[in-house]
């Protein structure tokens, strides 16, 4: 889209320049123009100029950099300012560690995180949001028949990306907030398995708020994940998603690894003491052990408790 066209503008089509060599356009990049920028049919513009990012969100397939797959980074959107984690309550049922995850390559990126969760009609969130009591993580609940007042309010006026795992409802979302969108939405097996429907990211102009003349946003949606590998997150950086623990540390000796075998570290001490969850604590101490090579990198095995119908980490089967 071309700096202060209307909602109603064409798009403009454009390749890359050869000048610019190997550097990727990514979604979400601002880039300089030249050529025929009128979106007319068959017109052709080309990119010979990245501007400077404001933030980047990376993932990567693994959390350990000495594997192949951590090494292998991948940049999800730039210039987003806030991280739309879309999370369903049922079928399948929420797993916060993808969503701690998801938490710390947001804080590590200097982006905003809002949870979102959906299918609101089939579970309620009170376990989902007695975890992450002591964030003050801002959220949206989502039923089918809900409105989405309060989600489009968020959204205004902001370059949101949207991630979460296939079957949450993602590209139905994004269909009731941008009804030409046309995005695939596919079906969760009875085995709680997603089906991948988004098969890229693409970024979407929302549509101008009845009697409102400011910026409705841009949301960017992007394919149904697994897992959201931390490779490119230093380990001390890893605590920028657990805010609730970071006073902790300040007790800790010169160093400390904060692992869970570390006998000095602070973090137990403070979670004996009731100042925060336990169980973001073993959160916490998984990502560093996964960053380590130890046990599996994905994080796949479901560690949900006794009577607990949802899961406090790891990612669905592969879907299909």
């Amino acid at each position: 889209m071309v700096p202060d066209a209307g909602p109603d503008a064409p798009l403009v089509t454009a390749m890359r320049a050869r000048e610019l060599g190997r550097k990727s356009v990514v979604v979400g990049d601002r880039v300089g123009l030249v050529g025929d920028t009128t979106g007319a049919a068959g017109a052709l513009a080309r990119i010979v100029r990245i501007a400077e990012r404001s933030s980047v969100l990376r993932r990567t397939a693994d959390d350990d950099e000495t594997t192949a797959e951590g090494r292998l980074e991948r940049v999800v959107v730039a210039n987003a300012d806030q991280l739309v984690i879309v999370s369903a309550l049922a079928d399948p049922p929420p797993r916060t560690g993808f969503v701690d995850r998801c938490l710390v390559a947001a804080y590590d990126a200097g982006i905003e995180p809002l949870l979102c969760l959906t299918k609101a009609d089939l579970a309620g969130p009170e376990a989902v949001l007695d975890y992450y009591a002591e964030l003050e993580l801002p959220y949206v609940l989502i039923r089918p028949d809900s409105d989405l007042d309060a989600l489009r309010s968020l959204l205004a006026a902001r370059i949101s990306v949207m991630v979460g795992h296939s079957g949450v409802g993602k590209s139905t979302l994004v269909n009731r907030l941008v009804p030409d969108a046309a995005r695939a939405v596919g079906t969760v097996s009875a085995i709680g398995r997603g089906r991948h429907t988004s098969t890229s990211a693409v970024a979407l102009r929302l549509p101008a708020l009845p009697g409102r003349d400011d910026d409705p946003g841009w949301i960017v949606d992007t394919p149904g994940v697994r897992s959201f590998g931390l490779a490119h997150v230093s380990a001390e950086s890893l605590l920028h998603g657990f805010p609730d623990l970071v006073e902790a540390t300040v007790d800790c000796p010169t160093n400390c690894p904060h692992t869970a075998d570390e006998a000095d570290c602070a973090l137990d001490a403070w979670v004996a003491a009731g100042k925060a969850d336990p169980r973001r604590l073993a959160s916490y101490h998984r990502l560093l052990a996964s960053r380590a090579g130890e046990g599996d990198p994905r994080g796949e095995a479901d560690q949900r408790g006794p009577g607990e119908s949802w899961a406090t980490e790891g990612d669905p089967p592969a879907a299909g």
